[in-house]
């Protein structure tokens, strides 16, 4: 417990440089794209010079990119996102519409792709060489390759728009008035394309992982003792081989936070799911700096947040992890 909770510290304390590093660097960039809010809002609606100049002073545009990013930091501090400029809304409470839309669909994709994908690789890599073996790292290399977009497009037209078994898009029917389980019933299968499409992507990289450790495994010296030992094989592949091939896959969940949620603003866009990721292709639609900072921030959160869970559950996975952070 000891071991985890310094290995928590440190990591927590790496955690804020890399938060800040996250403010000012999201800033400089956005400060250097063409066009602002304003732009975007005159190209819209139209205006003349009179009323971009008015906007500008309202929004806050006028002033230099230091000044406003002392503002930006200042507000930050106080725990505040700011105001969205294109919903005219408190950033903070946009994101928390949208945040558990995208937390149930990243939630969802993570578990079918790190469940299936380990045992479809527990049973590539149980006899490696053999035919289902091959047939398998085949067929998750092809998977793999595929875009997300264009699965996501083929899922809706043979599942909604062929046979018409699963709703297009969406998170659930609009105005249905369901509550309790049927709502969540309705949700659940509302869900079941997007989150589909976006986690057989990832299947296929968990599946390669375990199948590739376990084929290493095979070769040491502890699996040669145990097969010398008479034990059968299904005990050897699940009690050794496999347990020791997961530790690399759960080190792969914090890394893949981070792509799940990119994969998630494409998904999102392509089933209209209203969550962060087509809040940020609203956001770049409109301009809107705040607003986009905010959901870049709060993603780089969720990816801090996850990497830290997973660390922890490392560490009391392998004691080898606790023990070096102690001695350091």
């Amino acid at each position: 417990m000891n071991r985890a909770l310094l290995l928590l510290r440190r990591r927590l304390v790496g955690s804020v440089f890399v938060l800040a590093l996250v403010i000012v660097g999201t800033f400089l960039l956005l400060e250097a794209a063409p066009g602002d809010a304003v732009d975007a809002y005159i190209a819209s609606t139209g205006g003349d010079a009179g009323m971009v100049e008015t906007l500008r002073q309202r929004w806050g545009l006028d002033q230099s990119a230091l000044t406003r990013l002392a503002s930006y930091v200042w507000v930050l501090a106080h725990f505040d996102l700011g105001r969205s400029v294109a919903f005219s809304r408190p950033i903070l409470d946009v994101i928390l519409e949208r945040l558990p839309n995208t937390l149930l669909l990243m939630g969802s994709a993570t578990a079918l792709s790190f469940a299936l994908g380990s045992l479809l690789g527990i049973v590539a890599g149980a006899r490696p060489g053999s035919f289902r073996d091959r047939l398998l790292s085949i067929g998750s290399l092809a998977l793999y390759a595929v875009p997300s977009f264009w699965f996501g497009l083929v899922l809706i037209v043979v599942f909604a728009v062929d046979l018409r078994w699963l709703p297009v898009g969406g998170i659930e029917t609009i105005a249905s008035g369901r509550t309790g389980l049927s709502r969540a019933a309705d949700i659940a299968v509302h869900l079941v394309l997007p989150v589909t499409a976006l986690g057989l992507i990832y299947l296929a990289l968990y599946l390669r992982m375990m199948r590739a450790g376990m084929a290493e495994i095979w070769r040491l010296d502890f699996i040669l003792a145990a097969r010398a030992r008479g034990l059968p094989r299904q005990r050897i592949v699940l009690a050794h081989v496999a347990r020791n091939a997961l530790l690399p896959l759960v080190t792969m969940l914090g890394l893949q936070s981070a792509q799940m949620l990119g994969g998630s603003v494409v998904i999102e866009s392509v089933f209209a799911v209203p969550g962060l990721g087509r809040l940020a292709q609203e956001a770049v639609s409109a301009r809107d700096t705040p607003l986009l900072m905010g959901i870049i921030l709060t993603s780089a959160v969720l990816v801090v947040l996850i990497n830290l869970a997973v660390d922890i559950a490392y560490a009391f996975l392998d004691p080898r992890v606790g023990a070096s952070e102690a001695a350091a």
